[in-house]
């Protein structure tokens, strides 16, 4: 009876979760800014990111300010086609005040699927993507032989990089 009541519980809230219009403009945001790398329009692809953004990217070493992503970026964009992500999952939350969001995704990629994550700010009326992670999404059945394939780069990343804090 407990997990009845849970579910509806649940239901409930994803229901307004989904119909509160802050979460429908950030959906629109988000799916406008995969579409637009789709399409290789990076003006609008870069212009849903905040000018102080970050994109870490599924390698240990893509951890890209705008700038440096932007560089690295128009080479793709410039071929007619960056890369083509297509949300089949996406949850949002809403900092107090409406001002910051955060949210997950599944993505279908070329890579088969992955998962985004990010932060998201409000700035003056319209919202900016901040912060976006992509992860490889690996079964856990799976994951010895992907921490096998990994062990050399990873050892080489680990000797190159060291905490500074």
């Amino acid at each position: 009876m407990n997990k009845f009541l849970l579910l509806i519980m649940l239901s409930l809230t994803m229901g307004l979760q989904a119909q509160n219009p802050q979460n429908k403009a950030i959906h629109q945001i988000l799916d406008q800014w995969h579409e637009a790398a789709a399409n290789a329009d990076i003006e609008t692809y870069f212009g849903l990111m905040g000018e102080q953004s970050v994109f870490i990217g599924t390698d240990a070493m893509e951890n890209w300010q705008r700038e440096a992503f932007l560089a690295f970026s128009k080479p793709h964009f410039e071929q007619g086609k960056a890369w083509s992500f297509k949300a089949r999952e996406r949850n949002i939350y809403l900092a107090e005040g409406g001002e910051i969001a955060w949210f997950d995704e599944l993505l279908d990629t070329w890579m088969g699927t992955c998962r985004g994550s990010g932060v998201l700010e409000k700035v003056k009326d319209s919202w900016k993507i901040r912060h976006y992670v992509l992860s490889i999404t690996i079964p856990n059945e799976e994951i010895q032989p992907v921490i096998a394939l990994k062990k050399k780069k990873d050892s080489i990343i680990q000797k190159q990089i060291q905490r500074d804090w």
